[in-house]
């Protein structure tokens, strides 16, 4: 059998509960001790019940904070080209099998949010352009 990691994580929205495993006990049986509450948008750790955390258990949290970080950030990037993707199945489906009931549903929604989403990028592109040219 596989050893146990020395400490678990229970992801919640915006960061997890950290607890400590310690299977080395009379009974032989898992006991996870909450040690943290950690908050990935703000950085902040927690320590849960007035503990002290340990520079191995600030290491440990620390380390997985860099890790969760990275993961959230490559599935942003999933979903917004899966948001491509998507747009372009709802272009062929409009020009090809939309009954014109189903485009009159959906026709205001979309131009409006692909209005909104346009300005966005194009705002945000020129801000880019401007600044790497004040930084030539």
């Amino acid at each position: 059998m596989a050893a146990l990691p020395d400490y678990f994580f229970r992801v919640r929205e915006n960061g997890a509960f950290v607890f400590r495993v310690d299977t080395e006990n009379r009974q032989r049986r898992i006991d996870m001790e909450q040690i943290a509450a950690v908050n990935i948008r703000n950085g902040e750790i927690k320590p849960h019940g007035g503990r002290t955390l340990s520079e191995r258990d600030m290491a440990e949290i620390e380390s997985w904070m860099a890790e969760r970080s990275a993961v959230l950030a490559a599935r942003d990037i999933d979903d917004i080209k899966r948001a491509v993707d998507h747009l372009n199945l709802t272009a062929h489906w409009a020009q090809t099998r939309a009954t014109d009931a189903q485009l009159d549903a959906v026709t205001d929604d979309l131009l409006l949010t692909m209005h909104d989403l346009r300005s966005v990028l194009v705002r945000k592109k020129a801000d880019r352009l401007m600044k790497s040219q004040k930084s030539d």
